[in-house]
This record gives structure tokens, C-alpha cells and sequence, in this order.
């Protein structure tokens, strides 16, 4: 497989728009090839990006999954004239909606909520405020002490377990347990006004033990 401009060859990193140029340029003569670049410069960027709203590694890895899928299945990359990397990563962003909104339907508590909420605006205004929602959960992550923020984005956004957290910072795994509770407490008192923030949540509930 080639290489992308300076990736494994010893030379300086380039930027994102030369390793873009690159690849357009491997797909006018080779597409697959061009999707195993794409795929090898975006897939990790991408299931950290999709983390952050699904709040699970693996469903965040699903998606970004589908996302390829379906980019080379139906030959989407023959119609992005601009920028590979916006198209994934809002790929990304309306996957990940798509589920948390699937995610509201099947709980029936949230049932009524979600029709008032559909009733109330269109599509693109829900979107906002799921992009809203994004925001918010970053900025709040944000305000979590250092070593409780480092806890919490190696077992949410890494996907480590407690145990590895433990004797990564080499604290102990009551602290590590400590530093979660914050920081889920953090989050649901900054999003208890949200009327997603419970699929949220209870998508933080089964963290890696």
C-alpha cells in the first residue's frame, strides 16, 4: 500500500491539505486504494470525535465503521468536491445524532419529550441543538480538575479500563472509581436542563470495569 507524504518515510509531517491532495490524487487512479488512505488517516480522529457525543468507544467504532461502509459503497467520494475530511466528520456528527435519536425512541419515558421537542422545530433546529449539546459536554469536561479530566477521557474516550487507568497513573482504583463519580456528577448536574442528557448518561453507566 502506498504511503501517505511522509507518514513512514523518515520525512517531516505535512498538513492535512497535502495528505488531501495525495489521496484525490489516488483515487483518480486507484479508489480503493484512495478509502485504505482515507481510512488510515481518519479512523482513529473520527471514532474520538464520535465518542464524544455517543459516549461509547464501540458504538462510537460502529459507526465510523458504517461511515466507510457506505462511503465506498456508494462511490460517495466521486462527489466530494471539497474537503474529504469536513464530509467524514459530519458524517460522523449526523450518525452519531441519528443514534442518540433512535435511543430517545426506544425509551418510553422520553417518549412524550421527544414528540414535544419534534413538534416544536424542524429537523435542522434539533440538529443545532445537538451540536449544542456537543459543546456543552466538551466545555463541562473542560472544567473537571486535571487528573479527574485525564480519568475520565482515558476511560471514556480510550476506552480503558479502571485496573489500567490505575497503574497508568499509578493511582488507585478507588480513586480512579473517585475521579468517575466526579465527573459523572459534573455532567449530569451541568445537563440536567438538556432534554438529551439522559441518553447520555445512561450511556456512561456501563463503563469498563
Amino acid at each position: 500500500m502506498a504511503n501517505l507524504p511522509g507518514e513512514s518515510d523518515g520525512a517531516e509531517p505535512v498538513t492535512t491539505l497535502d495528505s488531501e491532495l495525495f489521496i484525490r490524487r489516488t483515487f483518480g487512479t486507484d479508489p480503493k486504494k484512495g478509502c485504505e488512505l482515507l481510512f488510515r488517516l481518519y479512523y482513529k480522529p473520527m471514532c474520538t470525535h464520535a465518542t464524544r457525543f455517543v459516549y461509547s468507544r464501540e458504538i462510537a467504532e460502529d459507526l465510523v465503521a458504517d461511515i466507510f461502509y457506505n462511503f465506498w459503497n456508494t462511490q460517495a467520494f466521486s462527489q466530494v468536491q471539497h474537503s474529504y475530511r469536513a464530509y467524514l466528520f459530519r458524517s460522523v456528527r449526523n450518525r452519531a445524532y441519528n443514534y442518540l435519536m433512535n435511543e430517545l425512541k426506544k425509551s418510553d419515558p422520553l417518549e412524550s419529550a421527544l414528540q414535544q421537542e419534534s413538534a416544536s422545530s424542524d429537523a435542522p433546529e434539533r440538529m443545532m441543538q445537538f451540536e449544542e449539546l456537543y459543546r456543552k459536554v466538551d466545555e463541562l469536561v473542560g472544567t473537571l480538575p486535571p487528573q479527574c479530566q485525564k480519568v475520565f477521557i482515558m476511560n471514556r474516550f480510550e476506552g480503558k479500563k479502571n485496573r489500567e487507568i490505575a497503574d497508568e497513573l499509578h493511582l488507585s482504583i478507588r480513586t480512579v472509581e473517585t475521579h468517575i463519580g466526579k465527573a459523572l456528577a459534573t455532567l449530569r448536574s451541568g445537563l440536567k436542563d438538556s432534554w438529551m442528557w439522559m441518553v447520555l448518561l445512561a450511556g456512561m453507566t456501563d463503563w469498563p470495569a
